[in-house]
């Protein structure tokens, strides 16, 4: 290789992997994309914050997690064989002056593209997550005083049914459309 080349090789090389590095978490607030690779870190999207406090397999045996199970319409009670209730707890902090509307557009993905939305859940659910009720300024849903915000959680829930594939399919991504700005956040759930 003549003298010239290799540095011009080495160059191109270096090059090729600065641009690879700068995949993954966008820290810049004003993406259109930003993903966060935990649970537990602030997503902010426009003048709101989300937040996961937790995300996990639920149990209908279980006296607490029955609770969550309230309000699902009966034409999706049952489970498929293939099945598991998942729930992401999740808060949004409004920074705002003024009231703002938590996103409805949140779904989850697996590696295999594999979709999933949340169910809609009835107001017999105290601890469902609701984007059509706007956060007051300067508030975090759930709300102060609320079953949601009064649990060791402090999150509203999205219930979600899941695969047994999807959990192998991981890491599964919990995708929110922002309300307010032209923005997508994902965050990585830890299952």
């Amino acid at each position: 290789m003549s003298c010239l080349r290799r540095p011009l090789v080495l160059l191109v090389v270096l090059l090729c992997s600065g641009g690879l590095a700068a995949c993954g978490v966008h820290h810049d607030k004003s993406a259109p994309i930003q993903h966060i690779e935990s649970e537990g870190f602030y997503l902010s999207l426009g003048d709101l914050k989300y937040q996961v406090q937790i995300s996990r397999q639920l149990n209908p045996d279980d006296i607490q997690d029955r609770a969550f199970l309230n309000g699902v319409n009966p034409s999706e009670r049952e489970l498929g064989e293939n099945e598991v209730w998942f729930g992401v707890f999740i808060q949004v902090e409004n920074e705002a002056d003024r009231p703002l509307r938590p996103s409805g557009e949140i779904e989850i993905t697996d590696t295999q593209d594999e979709v999933f939305a949340p169910l809609a859940l009835t107001e017999a659910n105290a601890f469902a997550y609701r984007s059509t009720e706007a956060i007051p300024p300067g508030e975090i849903l759930p709300l102060p005083d609320t079953p949601a915000y009064d649990t060791a959680i402090r999150g509203s829930l999205l219930l979600f049914k899941l695969t047994l594939e999807s959990l192998d399919n991981r890491p599964l991504e919990l995708k929110i459309e922002s309300s307010t700005t032209r923005q997508t956040g994902i965050i990585d759930l830890d299952v």
